[in-house]
């Protein structure tokens, strides 16, 4: 399979082969799988409209989908299975579950169990752009494993309100340039999202400042698509609420492990 160096890292297929340090629980040396097919990490919007309820139907909804049957399938279609970590993002990120490997149910399970016992993480504003930069600097560098694609699975109920436009484009650039791909996965909440833009809730300090804002109003769906798709293959799934989250991801996670094209 031919190489190439790059800024960023060894590069297979145009996906970056990351290494890292060694993954806890991983089987012995003589048994273990010198890559992967796929990294996932899901990032999971906590800013200030994500209530306990809410937070908890998220939290349920990546568990249920990682020991769903359909994705176990998908797992189990990978030599030596999947990489998994999950994101918690509002005013700054934090990796609420460090990497894993899941390479069957048991393993599911395990991962799936950590995910319920997250606790909430308190943060008021949606700062996508500072995920962005987490997951690019502190994320990915820590991959126990090369993986021949990365996918960054981002989920929320609104558009980032405290990163100028500059910073936030920056932030996504720096994170596509390390070959990984990001979808998305807004939850659309009818009374409360249905249109996004002018007179957007914003942090301090951005009042003076251009933001990320469409100029006039459009569908949360449409913002994602501009601000946070990205990479080889890239799309957007949507959730019809946070009832609806559950489902949304479990398809999402079959297509993205299977490597399925839309």
């Amino acid at each position: 399979m031919p190489m190439k160096r790059t800024g960023s890292g060894w590069i297979r297929r145009g996906v970056p082969r990351f290494a890292g340090i060694l993954l806890l629980g991983l089987a012995p040396a003589a048994a273990a799988p010198e890559s992967v097919a796929t990294a996932l990490v899901v990032s999971v919007d906590v800013s200030q409209s994500v209530d306990d309820v809410r937070f908890r139907l998220q939290m349920e909804g990546v568990a249920e989908a990682l020991e769903d049957p359909s994705v176990i399938g998908a797992i189990t279609g990978n030599p030596g299975g999947i990489l998994f970590a999950m994101v918690t993002w509002a005013d700054r990120a934090h990796l609420a579950v460090g990497w894993r490997r899941i390479a069957g149910r048991d393993d599911a399970a395990a991962v799936a169990a950590l995910v319920r016992a997250t606790p909430r993480q308190a943060g008021e504003f949606t700062c996508l752009g500072q995920m962005f930069r987490t997951v690019t600097a502190g994320v990915l560098p820590a991959l126990p494993l090369p993986a021949e694609r990365v996918v960054i699975d981002v989920s929320g109920d609104g558009i980032d309100n405290c990163t100028d436009a500059d910073g936030l484009a920056e932030a996504h650039a720096a994170l596509l340039a390390t070959g990984a791909t990001v979808n998305g996965l807004p939850i659309l909440v009818p009374g409360e999202n249905d249109v996004v833009g002018a007179g957007a809730y914003r942090a301090p300090g951005y009042g003076l400042l251009p933001t990320p804002l469409p100029k006039d109003r459009t569908s949360l769906e449409q913002w994602y698509r501009a601000h946070v798709l990205g990479g080889p293959g890239a799309f957007l799934l949507a959730a019809a609420g946070y009832g609806d989250f559950s489902r949304a991801l479990r398809r999402k996670f079959v297509i993205e492990i299977s490597a399925l094209e839309r």
